[in-house]
């Protein structure tokens, strides 16, 4: 008689509830808050700014899972790639999801307060926006794009960081965070967009099943076109800031292996075949990574 595997322990189910063994979520946040951060800063921006921005967004991506897993159970469950999930399945109560997500956040909130208080205010919003996320899919017709300013709002958050002060006010937090973070964060929705459109295609059956809405649903047979056009804003948009902002050849040539990569992706999900638009969603955060390498690189070498 075959032995039965003894239940994960808990510790297994919060690792897997956070998507421990999948990184490539929260690379996906690092990078262009690290690009970010080497901008605001006009270089390294020294170890505190470092290891406050990595280890929060890593946290803060965590916190986000529970929350995300909480509110979708209902419909995860009509899902083939998320039935299993330690919520959906019941392995993990929803308020004991609620309590870690909460123990997450909230140490990520104690790594914000070590920065000042317009980075402080600015992490509120964050936080709102990304609580608001899991329930855009049942109002708008392109949650994406709310995800999308939840996932760059570590770009304003990291130029406060760098450039802001210990007074909390209007023109504080406006010469704290300038025109060109903002553009920055614009820009990098487009990336969000062009992911996360590629996510959805992977669900997209199940989803019109359910009766939820995604960009994949909306944009219908345009959405491999729509994808390519939002990496092209992006990649435009990153350059054209840059450029203002005085970066340099090394930071182009970053943006031109982005791009290599842009276009590859198109081959993955040009056929919409579940595992291409999954492999080709995986393996964007080496996207962003040419990016952050070409703008470190070229701050570097100046």
């Amino acid at each position: 008689m075959q032995a039965t595997a003894p239940p994960p322990s808990r510790l297994a189910l919060y690792l897997d509830l956070i998507r421990w063994n999948r990184p490539a979520g929260w690379l996906l946040l690092l990078w262009p808050t690290l690009s970010a951060l080497w901008i605001a800063a006009d270089g390294f921006p020294g170890w505190h700014l470092l290891a406050v921005f990595t280890l929060g967004t890593i946290l803060m991506r965590s916190a986000g899972c529970c929350a995300n897993d909480v509110a979708d159970r209902d419909f995860d469950r009509h899902v083939k790639r998320t039935a299993q999930r330690p919520v959906t399945r019941g392995a993990i109560p929803v308020a004991e999801a609620l309590a870690l997500g909460a123990v997450l956040a909230a140490v990520a909130f104690g790594l914000v307060l070590t920065t000042n208080p317009p980075t402080i205010a600015l992490s509120f919003a964050a936080l709102a926006i990304a609580v608001a996320y899991p329930y855009a899919k049942r109002l708008v017709a392109m949650p994406q794009a709310v995800l999308g300013v939840a996932f760059s709002f570590g770009i304003p958050m990291a130029f406060s960081a760098v450039q802001g002060g210990p007074e909390l006010s209007l023109p504080a937090l406006a010469a704290a965070v300038p025109a060109a973070a903002w553009g920055l964060l614009l820009g990098n929705l487009f990336w969000v967009l062009a992911y996360d459109t590629e996510y959805a295609m992977v669900d997209r059956d199940d989803d019109l099943h359910i009766g939820i809405q995604t960009s994949a649903i909306t944009l219908g047979r345009w959405d491999v076109a729509a994808v390519m056009g939002f990496y092209a804003a992006y990649l435009l948009s990153w350059a054209a800031i840059g450029l203002t902002l005085g970066l340099g050849t090394v930071f182009l040539a970053g943006i031109a292996l982005a791009a290599a990569q842009a276009a590859w992706h198109h081959t993955l999900i040009r056929d919409r075949s579940r595992e291409g638009c999954f492999r080709a969603f995986r393996e964007n955060h080496w996207l962003g990574c040419a990016v952050f390498a070409g703008v470190a690189l070229d701050l570097a070498l100046r």
